[in-house]
């Protein structure tokens, strides 16, 4: 009995019976040795492709051509309309198959091919079926008498533009409103669509003589086979809104117009944004992928999958499933992450750090590989299949096209990257860094609550005064919210609590931590998702129970806007602290995705962006990962960047009423502690307003405006919105006691004015307050003009003695009224050798010297304010440095008093006693004595 022949000899034998029919066919095609080995590499690789050539010979000279459009489908040619998509698509797909193999398209090109070939045939057939349906019925009109059009949605691969080479295309259906035809024989608008729609599958699916076009799955539209065929969009988003379930979500994150009504496609598919991306963190995502994998893996083992390159462990699917599972979560909050295309979309997850970049190279590695492996299973015979085929020549024809001498090689590479997929996947779906919670007493006592349970428990774990915060736990489970949570939201809940009883325990102040996490966990009970990131995230919980012990203003903001529990995971709460520059990009990018023409929806935006850094720049500085100066430099500059944004919004808001003022405008100044580029968390803004109209100048709207009074409303709208409240918090409380004759003042100055005041009335506090004050947003040229008139008043002549007594007088009378130090607690503000000592020191000694030393105009923030005058002789320089720690101690202490709500009252110690000390001396050393404080004159 002889043995069958080795794959090798069988193969060969293949490729020359196939070449002999191709010369058949095609007597010229194989006349040059070249051309010869070219097609063999062919006939080894598609007998598709072969039998594609033997069909249409003259296929063969445009076999390096790029692709072609479709076929036309003429009305009165119906017959005709299968054969010649077939025909199409088959010659299409052969050139795929050509440029793959000679090196001509990488796979992300073929599968772009591919999804093109589909896009083509959808857009060719819909155009032609509708015809032919207006044709008998006429056009569907709407009740206003529009005309609708269907649209049909390309879900999965097709949607992504990355279709396999063999496979369906998943549709769905839609249409823009109910309506009726206008023809002869009118038709219901959704039986319309209907009959469309089933024409569609056939002519792309049913097999005929010469194959099929695209096979059509439907099953993906609401209610799945039992649904009706095409919904309206009204219906489509009361579906989503009231049914839609996890998987659909996955399944509509790549949903694209293929055919149709392109246009009002993309306008549904922004209507249904919010189901598919939360506008919160949302990890309850990972339980509808933890469910859909587990179907997956029930059906892998059933039908024995498990060498399945879509299904199979480290398959397609996988590296499909951890992408799409990272987008749910995030892509709400950003939308870069929002790609249909899964290789895009792992980048921008790479590029925004939640996949680290050697891990997303590894990735995509294996995903090129097996989608390529994938396409030249299904290229073998146009079938879609996603497995290996058991044969051992196929396996060996399939190795060899691919370049392996043999299956062996191809196999240890596919094991390779099967193995990078599915350790990835495995992280994601065992919820990374999770623990267990505490199989202990507090357990038994939190799921004991509210009617049993000992408080007892509570003291021995660490809290102090346990009555009370167990009367507190009673409270919370007995709340609607706890007691309406479904199932799985219980058990987050049962999760969680345990797990913050515990932290909250060991950390350094336990009976402040437990309720205010109490109150956040009120606050997000009834979203779930919340539940979820604090499950699957133990680092970000932890980080939670630390802010709480530490932080009454963070823990406040984090239960009025839990969005900021973005902000606890690593990638933020550990990572870069962002400088000024990025965090004016922070503010503009996310002034590039405000709603036109709609400034609340603005508003509460900006907010979610100054509650996130600011929180962001918190945690850095109690983390001790950024200075307390530089802290509140970036806090500075973020309401910087706010002002600016927030002015351009008033001022396009006010000229759509009014227009503008040509040639002239406004700018916003900042005084104090923005000024001076040390704002704190929670500080006010001291603002001042000037414009260079002429004075007979006025608007250009159709409701014009003097510009006295266009420049006041501007600067009212302003203040206005950086005091809105939002559901997103306000931005900013506004003071604008500083400007020219104080509130008695106009609101807006004119620069002409404003010079005037200072040269002619303004008190001595009023030129200290120049010292710092700098502009901030508008108007280029009103800037210039300013910095004129700052540099002119801080240079002006003054008397030594004069300018002292005046100093001294006003610090004194502010102390008198002002400080609330004691025998045992210090102001760290307003108390003898505090920070605004300092500053009517650093102010007088510029009033004095700007004359002659006219850097001194330069700086407005302490530190280089007092470098400045040391560097110029102002201040002796053997203070410099003691003034410069003096200043960072006190700003610290007060940002960490801010940060836990307390007043900028601390007990006095060592360090504290010596910066205050320095303080007074180099006041001392320059006139200055402001020791004073019983001044009443």
């Amino acid at each position: 009995m002889s043995l069958p022949p080795s794959p090798g000899a069988a193969t060969d034998a293949l490729v020359e019976r196939a070449l002999a029919r191709l010369l058949e066919r095609a007597p010229q095609a194989l006349a040059s040795p070249k051309r010869r080995a070219a097609l063999a590499r062919l006939a080894l690789c598609s007998d598709f492709a072969l039998d594609t050539l033997c069909r249409q010979p003259a296929l063969l000279e445009t076999l390096d051509a790029p692709g072609g459009d479709a076929p036309e489908l003429p009305p009165g040619a119906e017959p005709d309309w299968p054969a010649r998509l077939r025909r199409w698509r088959a010659a299409e797909s052969t050139r795929l198959v050509w440029r793959d193999l000679h090196g001509l398209d990488d796979v992300d090109a073929t599968l772009a091919g591919s999804s093109r070939i589909a896009d083509q045939a959808l857009q060719a057939a819909v155009a032609a079926l509708s015809g032919q349906l207006a044709q008998a019925h006429g056009v569907v009109r709407s009740a206003g008498g529009e005309v609708q059009s269907l649209v049909v949605f390309g879900l999965g691969k097709l949607g992504g533009r990355e279709l396999n080479f063999s496979s369906d295309v998943d549709l769905v259906y839609a249409f823009p409103e109910h309506g009726t035809s206008d023809g002869a024989r009118p038709l219901d608008g959704e039986a319309w669509f209907t009959r469309l729609g089933q024409r569609l599958v056939q002519l792309l699916g049913d097999v005929t003589a010469d194959g099929f076009c695209h096979r059509v799955d439907l099953r993906l539209r609401p209610f799945g086979g039992s649904g009706r065929l095409a919904l309206s969009f009204g219906a489509m988003e009361q579906y989503y809104q009231r049914e839609g379930r996890d998987w659909e979500r996955y399944a509509w994150i790549k949903a694209r117009p293929v055919a149709g009504d392109i246009a009002a496609g993309e306008r549904l598919l922004e209507t249904l944004r919010p189901f598919v991306y939360r506008r919160y963190l949302d990890y309850s995502a990972l339980d509808g992928l933890r469910e859909m994998k587990a179907l997956i893996s029930a059906e892998v083992q059933k039908r024995e999958l498990a060498e399945d390159l879509k299904l199979g462990p480290g398959g397609i699917r996988e590296v499909e499933f951890l992408v799409q599972a990272l987008q749910l979560i995030r892509a709400g909050r950003e939308p870069a992450l929002r790609g249909r295309s899964l290789l895009p979309a792992l980048a921008a997850l790479a590029d925004a750090g939640h996949v680290a970049e050697a891990t997303a190279d590894r990735l995509a590695e294996a995903y090129r590989f097996l989608r390529r492996l994938e396409n030249r299973v299904q290229m073998l015979a146009d079938q879609q299949v996603h497995a290996l085929p058991d044969d051992p020549v196929a396996r060996h024809r399939i190795a060899l096209a691919l370049g392996y001498p043999g299956e062996r090689e191809l196999l240890a590479e596919l094991d390779g990257h099967r193995s990078v997929v599915a350790e990835e996947f495995s992280g994601l779906l065992e919820a990374r860094h999770r623990r267990r919670a505490p199989e202990g007493a507090l357990v038994k006592y939190w799921r004991a609550l509210p009617d049993g349970g000992d408080a007892a428990v509570l003291a021995d774990a660490g809290f102090t005064d346990a009555e009370a915060q167990d009367a507190n736990l009673r409270d919370f489970a007995r709340t609607p919210a706890v007691r309406a949570l479904s199932p799985r939201g219980r058990q987050r809940l049962d999760n969680v609590l345990p797990e913050l009883l515990a932290a909250a325990a060991r950390s350094q102040a336990p009976d402040a931590a437990l309720p205010r996490g109490l109150a956040l966990l009120q606050a997000v009970t009834r979203r779930t998702s919340y539940l979820a990131l604090l499950e699957e995230q133990p680092a970000a919980l932890a980080r939670l129970v630390d802010v709480t012990a530490r932080s009454a203003l963070l823990s406040e903001r984090l239960a009025a806007h839990p969005l900021l529990l973005d902000e606890l995971l690593d990638t933020r709460a550990a990572g870069p602290v962002p400088d000024a520059d990025e965090i004016a990009a922070l503010v503009d990018e996310a002034v590039q995705r405000l709603p036109p023409d709609d400034i609340e929806a603005g508003l509460t935006a900006l907010n979610e962006v100054r509650q996130a850094i600011g929180f962001r720049l918190a945690l850095a500085t109690m983390g001790l990962r950024v200075a307390p100066v530089d802290a509140a430099a970036r806090l500075a500059a973020l309401a910087e960047a706010l002002l600016r944004a927030l002015l351009r919004l008033a001022e396009d808001d006010l000229a759509r009423q009014h227009g503008r003022v040509p040639g002239a405008g406004l700018a916003v100044l900042g005084y104090g502690s923005l000024g001076g580029r040390e704002l704190g968390f929670g500080s006010d803004l001291d603002l001042v307003f000037l414009h260079d109209a002429a004075a007979d100048a006025s608007s250009d709207g159709a409701r014009p405006l003097d510009a006295g009074r266009w420049f006041a409303r501007l600067a009212q709208r302003l203040v206005s919105l950086l005091g809105a409240v939002t559901g997103a918090g306000k931005l900013y409380d506004v003071d604008v006691r500083l400007r020219p004759d104080g509130a008695k003042g106009m609101l807006v100055s004119s620069l002409e004015s404003f010079a005037d005041y200072q040269r002619q009335r303004a008190w001595t506090w009023e030129r200290q307050a120049l010292v710092r004050a700098r502009p901030i947003a508008g108007a280029p040229a009103v800037f210039v003009a300013f910095e004129r008139i700052r540099d002119e008043t801080l240079k002006a002549p003054r008397e030594p003695a004069a300018l002292r007594a005046d100093v001294v007088a006003m610090r004194r009378r502010m102390r008198a009224e002002l400080d609330r130090s004691g025998p045992a607690r210090f102001d760290l503000k307003q108390g003898e050798g505090g920070l605004v000592d300092l500053e009517f020191l650093v102010q007088a000694l510029v009033l004095q010297h700007a004359g002659t030393h006219p850097a001194l105009c330069t700086p407005r923030d302490t530190p280089g304010l007092l470098r400045a005058l040391a560097a110029a002789g102002a201040l002796p320089a053997p203070h410099l440095e003691p003034l410069l720690s003096a200043h960072a101690l006190m700003l610290d202490l007060g940002l960490d008093c801010t940060l836990d709500q307390r007043p900028r009252i601390v007990p006095p110690d060592d360090t504290l006693d010596a910066a205050r000390a320095a303080v007074r001396a180099a006041c001392s050393a320059c006139g200055l004595d402001f020791s004073a404080t019983d001044f009443r004159g």
